[in-house]
């Protein structure tokens, strides 16, 4: 596994990270990479499996907060409308979000009728940013076969960093990629978890902080800087504490404080999208009493919630950077890592 921030001394916050520091402490998600790594295409597939069990049959509650819309997710629609996910949530390349959607498609369609489950409809969540800078993304590469092998292997303890679908992403100008982290809390006695996943590909260079310190300046003065905010991000956000989807909303609105603290003002050409589950409070559809019961946190008790999503975001962005490393993709065009530039002189 490669360094993750913390490793060079830096913690983000007060709050207690979970066991692995990742979106994988939450019980139950695992997350699994495709990477697709030549000269000629730096991109891959990144999937979130928000259970052990199938989605479709119990779903998860779910909320999708669209801090700037420049990007071409798919599924939000509805889980805006219903509060609810029903598949693993992908991530990729801009122009390789149809493909995925498919094979996440297929995927659920084999599982559920391995189940006995008819499914006449399905709404797969994915999500993407623009890797061609260093991939050839108009070969839309990623397909059913790497969609497959992501979700085969998906573990709790994954990579980080240019793999998967942050293989070919650039972050502040540096090079991007996947990165999470995680915090604990207690309510009542017992212990719940928040976890973030990031897919990192923003920022102007100049704008780069790191723990509250402006390193962008200096970081720009050794690279081809980027000038704009722009290029996407994507924020995923799990966790067990028992809420409604209408506060699990306002609990990944936070992730944007995150974002803004390592240094994005999420600027116009920016996608930068929120997308949350929980694994407590699960729905059945068409079975059971017409009335169903819900357990949810009090309301002046999500403070700790947002604290964290703020958190473990930021560290998820810092994670990302400093996982990747320095890599030459399409037409031989080179991103640095935050590693070489700045963090291994730490």
């Amino acid at each position: 596994m490669a360094k993750r921030i913390r490793d060079y001394g830096i913690i983000i916050g007060e709050g207690t990270p979970g066991r692995l520091n990742k979106i994988t402490d939450v019980p139950g998600v695992k997350v699994g990479h495709a990477t697709i790594d030549t000269p000629e295409h730096k991109t891959g597939v990144t999937v979130i499996m928000p259970c052990a069990d199938n989605p479709f049959t119990r779903k998860l509650t779910a909320a999708a907060y669209i801090h700037n819309g420049f990007g071409k997710s798919q599924g939000l629609v509805q889980v805006e409308e219903l509060g609810t996910l029903e598949t693993p949530i992908a991530l990729t390349n801009t122009l390789n979000v149809g493909k995925v959607h498919d094979a996440v498609v297929d995927y659920m369609i084999e599982r559920c009728k391995a189940e006995g489950t008819q499914v006449r409809s399905i709404n797969p969540v994915v999500g993407e940013c623009n890797d061609a800078t260093l991939n050839n993304i108009q070969e839309r590469v990623v397909g059913k076969a790497e969609v497959d092998a992501a979700i085969a292997g998906a573990t709790e303890d994954f990579e980080e960093g240019c793999v998967g679908a942050g293989t070919g992403t650039i972050c502040f100008g540096c090079k991007g990629g996947i990165g999470s982290a995680s915090r604990v809390m207690e309510y009542d006695g017992a212990t719940y978890t928040l976890g973030v996943l990031v897919q990192s590909n923003f920022g102007r260079t100049r704008d780069l902080r790191l723990n509250g310190d402006l390193i962008g300046p200096e970081i720009a003065k050794r690279i081809e800087e980027a000038e704009l905010d722009k290029g996407s991000i994507m924020m995923i956000v799990a966790t067990d504490l028992p809420v409604s989807d209408r506060q699990l909303k306002r609990i990944i609105k936070r992730a944007g404080a995150g974002l803004s603290r390592c240094g994005s003002y999420m600027g116009h050409g920016s996608g930068d999208i929120v997308i949350g589950f929980t694994t407590a409070n699960r729905v059945v559809t068409g079975e059971g009493p017409d009335v169903h019961t819900m357990r949810i946190l009090r309301e002046d008790k999500l403070e700790a919630a947002f604290r964290a999503a703020s958190d473990a975001t930021e560290e998820a962005i810092l994670n990302s950077l400093a996982a990747a490393r320095t890599t030459t993709g399409y037409q031989g065009n080179t991103r640095c890592s935050l590693t070489d530039l700045y963090l291994s002189s730490l």
